[in-house]
């Protein structure tokens, strides 16, 4: 199919920026440490045992070959003089939240999209400034880079989905500058492009494409939406319509939904998950780190001031090729954040439905989440009373650290609260 270049459709006058940080906990080491500036360096595990994944690598590194998710032992092997920093997690946060910060002295509409990625839309800023889009891109850059020491690469686009495109097609292609604009004048650049360049679509995605005819962005951007729904239909399903939609929109370059700056205030669930050392292979000791998960996020829930009416709950085994465990919730019947509540459910959910295989990821989850500001007391249990005692917890937590306090089976062999505690989003604070 020959990709037949349909008009630009153009939904309104934005201007809306994606600013990307390069490498970027790896910049954030070498913005932290002069001295390896220009050397190798990646973010893993543990440099002393030459283990872990890599979460980082700066662009030297990958010269060498490394990536991004492969095994340190063979990044090092590429790249014997690599320069291997700990993760720290809070400190990424934290420059992670600066950069929002610049950008907000921009524009009031500045959308996180991931820690290294953030929306901001700019619109209004262009005739404040007295500067066109490439212009005033070119000034954030430059002032994150000296605030920060961390380089951005910045897509430029009317609409979110575009502006994404720009910055992972084009802006982080371009060695010198960093920076790209799609208008209506040059979105064809985009439509030669392979599929899995494309924001959305990966390997099996791309070969569902390649099975109706589809090669290219540009033929999926010319393909009628009806015609492709249908195809997708034969291959994938009933289910397969939503999908193309949002495919065929894509490659169209067409996105109506706004910059958002409350896009994460709603929060639909509070979890945590811990991926243990070994195997376990008894009830006794998953049932150890199904509490201290458990009451990990009743913590983090009093103290966002929600309580939640379902307990999810997953397990899996530690061969990813051959994957075990499940996924399984719970409906509550009182909305809580208490321990003891949320641990006995995620106990039931794991005794119905564990097959007795090996376990090496286990985590909870608190979902259904409604405001604290009520707590519903049962004719039989004093509610009150233990929600007090773990609100003094909380303190003691806060006050001491985090394993100031904690229940007794925390003390035992199959324990993981010290390990959980060093960490965040499963990486060393």
């Amino acid at each position: 199919m020959s990709a037949i270049l349909r008009p630009f459709v153009r939904r309104d006058k934005r201007t809306v920026l994606l600013a990307d940080c390069q490498s970027f906990y790896a910049s954030v080491e070498k913005a932290a440490n002069p001295s390896i500036r220009n050397k190798p360096v990646v973010v893993a595990g543990d440099p002393k045992r030459r283990s872990g994944i890599i979460l980082a690598a700066c662009p030297t590194a990958k010269a060498y070959g490394v990536t991004t998710a492969e095994s340190l032992r063979d990044a090092v092997k590429k790249c014997p003089e690599l320069v291997v920093a700990l993760p720290r997690m809070r400190h990424y946060i934290d420059m992670s939240i600066h950069i929002t910060r610049i950008l907000e002295s921009y524009t009031e509409l500045v959308e996180p999209f991931s820690i290294d990625e953030q929306f901001a839309d700019v619109t209004n800023s262009l005739a404040r400034f007295g500067c066109n889009p490439i212009e005033l891109a070119t000034h954030i850059q430059m002032r994150i880079l000296q605030e920060t020491g961390i380089y951005t690469r910045i897509g430029i686009a009317e609409n979110k989905i575009l502006a994404k495109i720009a910055c992972d097609i084009f802006a982080k292609k371009d060695p010198e500058g960093g920076l790209h604009e799609i208008t209506r004048d040059n979105i064809s650049d985009l439509w030669s492009h392979e599929l899995n360049k494309m924001f959305g679509i990966g390997t099996r995605t791309m070969m569902h494409l390649h099975k109706i005819g589809i090669r290219n962005i540009g033929d999926l951007a010319a393909t009628p939406l009806e015609t492709l729904k249908r195809k997708m239909r034969v291959l994938l399903g009933r289910n397969a319509d939503i999908w193309s939609e949002v495919l065929w929109r894509t490659a169209n370059g067409i996105d109506d939904s706004p910059v958002n700056p409350d896009a994460f205030d709603t929060q639909k669930g509070i979890g945590r998950q811990t991926t243990l050392p070994v195997d376990y292979h008894t009830a006794e000791d998953i049932h150890v780190v199904l509490l201290e998960l458990s009451a990990l996020i009743c913590e983090r829930s009093r103290k966002k001031h929600y309580q939640g009416a379902v307990v999810s709950v997953g397990v899996q085994g530690a061969d990813f090729d051959k994957p075990t465990g499940f996924s399984r919730q719970m409906k509550l019947d009182v909305p809580t954040n208490l321990t003891r509540e949320v641990y006995a459910a995620a106990k039931q959910v794991f005794e119905k439905h564990w097959n007795g295989l090996p376990v090496r990821k286990v985590w909870v989850q608190l979902g259904s989440l409604i405001s604290d500001e009520a707590v519903q007391l049962t004719l039989f249990d004093d509610r009150h009373r233990h929600l007090v005692l773990e609100q003094t917890m909380d303190g003691i937590r806060d006050a001491y650290g985090p394993t100031a306090v904690f229940f007794g089976s925390s003390a035992s062999r199959s324990a993981q609260l010290t390990n959980i505690a060093r960490k965040i989003g499963g990486h060393l604070k």
